[in-house]
């Protein structure tokens, strides 16, 4: 009498054991030779969060030097998936490019805080990618900011509207106190110093500088 015995045979894998084995294989080689990242890419990305590896996408030409982009996290499944409200709600971020492990791969998924069954961490690392325009006058104290303008969400429009205060002044149609000199430069916008800005959208930024001005005190001190 033959008996049969049930299930695999010895040291055989199971068809679901053989997927996890392959996706665990495929995350091991993925972490060893990640696909190489540059600016100007417009893949989604890995980026390391933590312990984790997340994915991300970049805001398109928004970046702050070779050292810091513009991203925002998404859900391992793509950003329009029903159980990404989490990743979505922490909008751009200034992400450190030496964060940026490589190119997505769908292999990295085990590694997010979705795939663990984790909420994100309430510290992400990572500051909001909003900016600011700071026309400063300097005398021989220190420098003292008059306008602070912002929050930008994109660097370009910051970058457009310092360009045009940096024009006005060049052809004199502002100036300062007797003794300064004014500068304009983009910044990292302060979200802890709110009060101090003067929101940018739909105003006349020149506008906004000359009734500064005429606000400034002759004499100006460190601010």
């Amino acid at each position: 009498m033959h008996h049969h015995r049930c299930g695999n045979a010895p040291g055989a894998v199971s068809p679901g054991d053989q997927a996890v084995i392959d996706a665990f294989r495929s995350m091991l080689a993925a972490l060893r030779t990640p696909e190489p990242w540059t600016q100007g890419t417009t893949h989604a990305i890995a980026v390391r969060v933590g312990t984790a590896v997340e994915r991300a996408r970049l805001r398109p030409g928004d970046s702050d030097g070779p050292d810091v982009i513009a991203i925002a996290l998404e859900h391992p499944d793509g950003p329009h998936t029903p159980y990404g409200a989490a990743y979505r709600h922490l909008g751009w971020l200034r992400c450190d490019t030496a964060a940026i492990l490589g190119i997505w791969s769908p292999a990295y998924a085990p590694l997010t805080h979705a795939a663990s069954g984790l909420d994100l961490p309430a510290t992400i690392g990572m500051d909001p990618a909003h900016y600011a325009v700071h026309v400063q006058a300097h005398t021989t104290g220190p420098a003292c900011t008059l306008l602070r303008l912002g929050p930008y969400t994109q660097t370009g429009h910051a970058y457009r509207d310092a360009e045009r205060l940096t024009a006005l002044l060049d052809a004199r149609q502002l100036t300062a106190a007797p003794g300064a000199r004014l500068t304009v430069a983009t910044a990292p916008f302060r979200a802890d110093r709110h009060h101090q800005y003067t929101d940018p959208a739909g105003a006349d930024v020149g506008a906004l500088l000359a009734v500064t001005l005429t606000r400034a005190p002759a004499s100006t001190g460190a601010g």
